[in-house]
């Protein structure tokens, strides 16, 4: 199947996507040093730092307050396979080492030790196709609002992470669809699917079978539309690749 399957959204379903981003070079805030979520220091002589990264930071902000020498850009290309290929998106959830690229050992190990322990996983089983963003007139948005996940029909689709289902059924351009609240405010959809599994209002936990893939909807062939958003509504999308990889997953 091709590996770029794509849907067109009906210009009626349009919604003006409005998204701050804000630049990695953007003015720095004052955060705490040491906190629940945010930088520890590890036992001994050798000191493992990281980094939880919070709503409303940016890589400028954290390598001002937690003095990491090269400054964000060398904060960045210490996390750059967590934070992805745009500097400017890091999302809440994200474990940043402070330490430079000496610790990015110490920094897989513990991503490795996050994802057994919290069970995020990724959504099915293949690999990726159109990626997040993808410019193209196909799209009412203009850009690509999720990943493609190149899959034949009927193969098993996860939640990502625990959560509780709001929606679970046709959905116009995007077929079949489930989307699934989580604890941190985010939502995450899954569309195309030639069958459901789960009903709104449902608890799911982390790698439960929501459903199938299949190419339901405003597609040209079968595949997981994937996306990660901050309302369950469209327009609201944010990177998903990133978004896993903030939660331990490998992808």
């Amino acid at each position: 199947m091709p590996a770029k399957a794509k849907h067109r959204r009906s210009k009626t379903q349009r919604i003006t996507r409005a998204a701050a981003v804000v630049s990695a070079g953007g003015a720095a805030l004052a955060l705490p040093l040491i906190g629940a979520t945010g930088a520890h220091a590890a036992s001994g002589d050798t000191t493992a730092r990281t980094y939880t990264v919070k709503s409303g930071d940016t890589l400028s902000k954290i390598a001002a307050a937690q003095k990491v020498d090269g400054g964000w850009k060398k904060l960045y290309a210490a996390n750059k396979k967590v934070v992805g290929a745009d500097a400017n998106r890091i999302l809440p959830g994200m474990k940043l080492t402070l330490n430079g690229a000496e610790q990015k050992t110490t920094t897989t190990k513990a991503a490795a030790t996050t994802t057994n322990s919290s069970g995020w996983v990724k959504p099915v089983a293949g690999s990726t196709g159109t990626a997040y963003h993808a410019s193209g007139s196909m799209w009412s948005s203009g850009y690509h609002t999720g990943t493609d996940f190149v899959v034949p029909t009927g193969t098993a689709i996860k939640a990502v992470g625990p959560g509780t289902v709001v929606s679970a059924g046709w959905d116009g351009a995007y077929g079949n669809e489930v989307v699934i609240r989580h604890a941190d405010g985010h939502y995450s959809q899954y569309a195309h699917m030639s069958s459901l599994g789960v009903s709104a209002g449902q608890t799911v936990s982390a790698g439960q079978q929501i459903g199938l893939s299949g190419a339901t909807g405003n597609v040209t062939g079968p595949h997981l539309h994937f996306e990660i958003r901050t309302s369950p509504n469209y327009g609201s999308d944010v990177d998903p690749v990133a978004y896993l990889r903030g939660h331990g997953v490998a992808i």
